[in-house]
């Protein structure tokens, strides 16, 4: 990272699934960036978040994802995990911020300053950037998955306890994306080798 410039917006996306990575991303919007529509990435249709992340990445003066796999979010704990991939989008990034805004209440162990906002997502544009590019990744690699493990239909729920994905859990047992130290799938785990 080189010099100091301007605040990172942080955020992440896929801490409630059953299933995949969480991503995180981090963003420094310029002054008067003119991206109109930044918001909480879950108030987005899918095809605003696609084409607000493209905007985003033309126009922020850098951004990077982070990510922790299913392994480390099994190891670690999904909030360890998150921050962990929050540190590791921070770190991504090709110019060194000033100062990092991360949504929530927690923040990551970081090399310059950081302030957790809660619903910074929806009130913060450089957050709301990074909630959209985290969310528009992840989004992305659980269709990928779905290719994997078509019978899950991680498509359509994107790895989140649907009904949908319950069954199919029920039905086709735990699959190597899966996080073994989430309730129903560590209960599954345990009847089966009960």
């Amino acid at each position: 990272m080189v010099g100091g410039k301007g605040t990172a917006g942080v955020d992440e996306a896929g801490r409630g699934p059953l299933a995949g990575p969480v991503i995180a991303a981090a963003v420094i919007l310029p002054d008067g960036h003119g991206l109109d529509g930044l918001a909480d990435s879950k108030q987005l249709s899918e095809a605003r978040r696609e084409a607000l992340a493209t905007q985003i990445r033309q126009v922020a003066i850098a951004w990077a994802i982070g990510r922790a796999e299913v392994d480390e979010i099994d190891r670690l704990n999904i909030l360890q995990a998150s921050l962990l991939a929050m540190r590791r989008a921070v770190d991504g990034l090709t110019v060194r911020p000033r100062r990092a805004l991360i949504d929530g209440n927690r923040c990551p162990e970081l090399d310059c300053p950081a302030e957790a906002i809660v619903r910074g997502d929806a009130t913060v544009p450089a957050i709301s950037a990074a909630s959209i590019l985290a969310k528009v990744t992840r989004d992305k690699e659980m269709l990928a998955l779905d290719e994997c493990y078509p019978q899950y239909q991680f498509a359509r729920h994107k790895g989140y306890p649907t009904r949908v994905h319950l069954q199919a859990l029920a039905e086709h047992g735990v699959s190597p994306v899966h996080r073994r130290s989430f309730g129903p799938v560590r209960r599954l785990l345990e009847t089966n080798e009960s």
